[in-house]
């Protein structure tokens, strides 16, 4: 496996990897979606788990913000690190303080990705509401 920035190359087994995990989140708008990927790769805001010539897990972010905005794991390979070492990848890139939202406490929908920013260091932050689903803001202070 190799964790890479995504290039143009990457765009439709990117979106295949959407298709296939789009049933956890809430409000996803496919054609929107990938739009903001070709901006997101083209600004390399995008990092790619890739196995041959398959996206099996990405990540998208903004220098900008510290937003965490993606991140998906196959369910193929799901349980073999590929989202640790997606974050790995990104607190090593950015030197600001990072943030992500995901579902409250409770939600079976949000159990695995909770334990791992938990465990990559992230501390729950404020409730919220987005596109009428009930949410949580995780924070990553710590500046590495």
């Amino acid at each position: 496996m190799e964790i890479r920035y995504a290039g143009p190359e990457d765009q439709g087994s990117w979106m295949d990897l959407v298709k296939t995990v789009s049933d956890y989140f809430p409000g996803l708008d496919i054609p929107q979606y990938k739009a903001e990927l070709e901006k997101a790769i083209a600004r390399k805001e995008a990092l790619a788990a890739v196995i041959g010539n398959q996206v099996v897990g990405g990540l998208a972010f903004s220098r900008e913000t510290g937003e965490l905005r993606f991140l998906a794991v196959h369910p193929q390979f799901r349980r073999q690190g590929i989202a640790q070492a997606l974050m790995q990848a990104l607190t090593a890139l950015l030197d600001i303080p990072l943030f992500v939202i995901t579902y409250r406490e409770g939600d079976p929908m949000g159990t695995a990705a909770r334990s791992l920013y938990r465990h990559m260091g992230f501390v729950p932050g404020p409730l919220l509401t987005v596109f009428d689903y009930p949410c949580q803001r995780f924070d990553y202070p710590k500046s590495l």
